[in-house]
């Protein structure tokens, strides 16, 4: 909800750029902050952050695989397994709408 809070944006939002030269096992742009994410923090005197993104294991640590879901590392982003991200890469064009829930 703001720059350094270390949580996943919640609501309705666009897969809008792909990032395959990220430090990660690819990645994909989350289109947070929206209007109503900048409105908020504008309302609470908070910058809203930014830089979200669905992506892969960081380079050269792609062998922990799933067990990178027993530490809350990303600030924010949602992080899967590589092979997870070979196939999101693969299946989900840029445009694509998402929710995020809690």
């Amino acid at each position: 909800m703001r720059v350094g809070d270390h949580k996943t944006p919640e609501g309705i939002y666009v897969l809008d750029h792909k990032n395959p030269k990220s430090g990660f096992h690819l990645a994909m742009h989350i289109s947070y902050p929206n209007s109503l994410d900048r409105e908020r923090a504008a309302k609470e005197g908070v910058p809203p952050g930014g830089d979200i993104m669905v992506h892969g294991v960081k380079h050269g640590f792609g062998w922990v695989g799933r067990l990178h879901r027993l530490v809350d590392w990303t600030d924010g982003c949602i992080a899967v397994t590589n092979a997870e991200m070979d196939q999101f890469w693969e299946l989900v064009p840029e445009g694509t709408p998402i929710e995020i829930r809690p």
